[in-house]
């Protein structure tokens, strides 16, 4: 493949944007807390005994020292590959067969339940371990103890150490935000749970985005996760993107990179390996990846000022790892419309060569459709270790990609040399993570650190400080919540979204003791909405909660049309009303009419909560959006009304 173009050869001055000298990201605001002293016995190379589970590792011991996993500052050990003859990562990799080596670019899916010995779930892994040695797990939803259990039990199955990831955009929460116990619908607790990344765009502080990286490292090391999927540096500026949307910072690419360097920075200096994702840039497309291609037909003079502004800054803020995107962008790829993931012009000549990155590459999950339609399994494997990927993850069969890459190195395909340097990667980083000497976790640390009250008050912070107004006509806002007022609450949300305004409705319930409220969905009949609106007309207020997220399955149609008659029947009936978004923020351009429009950017208990205060006037508004909302709003906007005399 030839060299990448010129024009994204002549790096952009992302310093003079976003500060990137001073501070990583221009995040030069001191943290709420210094940043710790490095911990320098968690990376002094181990004997040649501690490649094997040490049988004292293998249970949790609760006389175990405290540690805070803090990574050394100055270079990370994972980003070389440079051969040293008295390391572990060195001695390990040359006592291993192309086979087991090959096992350690792969990543395969678990799921974070509760798995006894003997059941099929925890066999499936179990066997994977053993019989294809993976380098790392993937894990997926569940509680912070149960999560922590069944890693330690997988860690103490395995020959070597495993690297552990886990999707962790908004704080460890994203993953492990506990369970709801039915029928009673009592929520039974979990990790901290954040507001998306765009609600920090909103508060634009980049302190908040360093503290939100910082607690989701403590969080994720706790239960045994050393690499959080985050942060999302794609600039979502296409308003119908489907897969994006509120977990981009926003749209501006400097913000994007300044918000994305502190919370990076805030990650590593706490113990955790940061992943910048979807690269090369996700943000400008209305197609699923999960669900289908996507192709990105910007030229290059766009890349390279928009999409890969973030990322350039992120390389220079010294991340660790780097996923990317399974999306075609055929300016990168000689007019190609290969996926990124598997084009060596994109990982190798941009990534690699052109903007200097010489930490791991992760691929996206290869058993999305943008892959697993389009190319054999094995196949698809080969071919994203041949672009330049070093940990293949989630692929649909690991015995297939490991054969498959095994069989290529065979075959003369893939030099066996460039297997080494991405093994050698890997187990850097493993080592610099503290594995080798201790891979599990202590269980008795878990309550200590994940979920405790001073990290939910940070996501209340970010939550009251992102919630953002931007119309207020009549000056309805803010509320006073007069007891005697009569209100209505209309909730629409998902069939199985059991928490949606239950946190938000019981705030407006302890102002109006009289509170009707209901709940929509998308199937929900005409004739419901109709008699809605009869009980709207005999009611002083009404507030309509949109629980309506980014995902493909709300992409072509966020708002059902019966939703949409109604609200818009509020405004023509001049019935006093606010609206709320708890989810994508772009809700409003098919209500243009609503009198009072209010973004909480996610339903989390946070942003439920925080909703409410504002309405209530009771923290000040200062949220600006990070997004343009066109035709009504430009990046920036946001109302801060003072108090009112009267309301409702």
């Amino acid at each position: 493949m030839p060299a990448a173009p010129p024009i994204l050869r002549s790096a952009l001055a992302v310093g003079a944007l976003i500060g990137v000298g001073a501070g990583c990201g221009g995040a030069t605001a001191t943290p709420a807390v210094p940043p710790p002293p490095s911990v320098t016995d968690l990376v002094a190379s181990p004997t040649d005994a501690d490649t094997a589970a040490p049988a004292a590792d293998r249970g949790a011991s609760a006389a175990a020292p405290r540690r805070r996993w803090v990574l050394e500052t100055g270079p990370r050990p994972w980003m070389t590959t440079a051969a040293s003859s008295g390391d572990w990562a060195e001695r390990t990799m040359r006592s291993m067969s192309l086979r087991e080596r090959v096992g350690q670019m792969v990543m395969p899916f678990v799921l974070g339940d509760y798995a006894p010995e003997g059941s099929a779930g925890r066999d499936r892994i179990v066997e994977m371990i053993e019989e294809h040695e993976v380098g790392g797990l993937i894990v997926s939803v569940g509680s912070p103890a149960d999560v922590a259990l069944k890693l330690n039990d997988f860690q103490s199955r395995s020959r070597l150490p495993l690297l552990v990831g886990a999707d962790m955009e908004t704080g460890a929460g994203f993953r492990l935000r506990g369970a709801v116990y039915l029928p009673s619908n009592i929520p039974l607790g979990g990790a901290t749970n954040f507001p998306p990344p765009m609600a920090v765009g909103a508060t634009g502080d980049a302190r908040l985005a360093y503290e939100m990286g910082r607690i989701t490292a403590l969080e994720s090391r706790a239960v045994g996760v050393h690499v959080p999927f985050a942060p999302v540096l794609d600039v979502n500026s296409n308003p119908d993107n489907p897969i994006i949307n509120t977990r981009s910072f926003g749209e501006s690419p400097a913000e994007v990179a300044r918000l994305g360097s502190a919370f990076i920075r805030g990650l590593q200096e706490h113990g955790a390996i940061a992943t910048a994702k979807h690269f090369p840039g996700h943000g400008d497309t209305e197609t699923d990846s999960h669900l289908a291609l996507p192709v990105i037909r910007s030229p290059l003079e766009r890349l390279d000022s928009v999409e890969l502004v973030p990322f350039r800054a992120a390389v220079d803020a010294g991340v660790g790892a780097i996923m990317t995107a399974h999306i075609a962008v055929p300016a990168l790829n000689d007019g190609s419309e290969v996926p990124a993931t598997l084009a060596p012009s994109v990982l190798t000549d941009l990534l690699r060569d052109d903007m200097g990155f010489e930490g791991l590459v992760f691929t996206d999950a290869m058993d999305m459709a943008a892959i697993d339609r389009r190319y054999p399994r094995g196949e698809a494997s080969v071919r994203a270790v041949l672009a330049g990927a070093d940990m293949v993850l989630m692929p649909p069969v690991v015995g297939e990609a490991v054969d498959g890459i095994v069989a290529a190195v065979l075959d003369g395909r893939i030099p066996e040399e460039r297997i080494d340097r991405s093994v050698l990667k890997i187990l850097r980083a493993k080592q610099t993570l503290g594995l080798p000497r201790r891979r599990t976790v202590d269980l008795a640390e878990v309550p200590r650190v994940v979920g405790i009250p001073e990290h939910e008050s940070v996501a209340d912070e970010v939550a009251r400080r992102a919630v953002t107004l931007l119309r207020n006509e009549g000056d309805l806002l803010p509320l006073l919540g007069t007891r005697s007022a009569r209100v209505l609450s209309i909730s629409l949300r998902r069939s199985s979204d059991l928490q949606a305004g239950r946190v938000f409705d019981g705030a407006l319930r302890s102002r109006y003791p009289g509170l009707n409220a209901a709940a929509v969905d998308r199937n929900t009949r005409s004739e419901v909405f109709d008699g809605l609106l009869r009980q709207a007309r005999r009611s002083n207020l009404v507030v309509v909660s949109l629980y309506v997220n980014w995902t493909s399955s709300s992409a072509d149609e966020p708002l059902s049309p019966e939703t949409v008659e109604f609200i818009e029947g509020l405004a023509e009936a001049d019935i006093p009303h606010v609206v709320v978004s708890f989810g994508n923020p772009y809700l409003l351009r098919e209500i243009p009419s609503t009198r009072a429009y209010m973004l909480a950017w996610s339903g989390s208990e946070a942003s439920q909560r925080a909703a409410a205060e504002a309405l209530f006037g009771q923290v000040p508004l200062t949220g600006q959006t990070p997004i343009q909302l066109p035709p009504f709003f430009s990046i920036g906007d946001g109302l801060s009304p003072a108090p009112l005399e009267g309301g409702r």
